[in-house]
């Protein structure tokens, strides 16, 4: 999340204050757990910006049409090429390109994860969470921690 959130702060947009995330709502998705929102909440405090993230409901189309797009000439730029060490599955994702200029950018990532890692119901109630009127459970917003000057 460190990494992404370096991203997200770049020179790029530095006048930016929200970041809207759409994302997936089945299953054990990051951002619908509470331990996917405790770190959204870290990633709002690391950039200061206010995170709104808005859930496809189940059972609906939820795909990233870039992504989707992609997944055909990932799987042709690695066909017939045996999977045999991470180096071999990043050099071959991060060398797709398509006739229409897209290409995707891939890098291992070797932290290491805490398994089953829990969030406490003091620390759930501590998030700034601000859910939205409508499906509130899917939709909300993330805001960063309040500092001494907006207090």
């Amino acid at each position: 999340m460190a990494q992404w959130g370096e991203q997200v702060g770049s020179p790029r947009y530095p006048a930016a204050a929200r970041l809207l995330s759409t994302a997936a709502s089945g299953g054990s998705k990051g951002q619908r757990t509470r331990l996917g929102k405790q770190e959204l909440q870290r990633l709002a405090a690391t950039t200061g910006m206010s995170i709104e993230v808005c859930q496809y409901p189940p059972g609906t189309s939820k795909g990233n049409k870039i992504e989707q797009r992609l997944f055909c000439h990932i799987t042709r730029n690695w066909r017939g090429v045996p999977l045999a060490t991470y180096e071999v599955v990043v050099n071959l994702v991060s060398s797709t390109r398509t006739k229409e200029g897209l290409e995707v950018h891939c890098w291992l990532d070797e932290k290491a994860y805490t398994k089953g890692r829990k969030v406490s119901k003091k620390e759930f109630a501590a998030l700034r969470l601000r859910r939205d009127k409508f499906h509130g459970d899917w939709n909300y917003e993330i805001l960063p921690r309040a500092t001494k000057q907006s207090r």
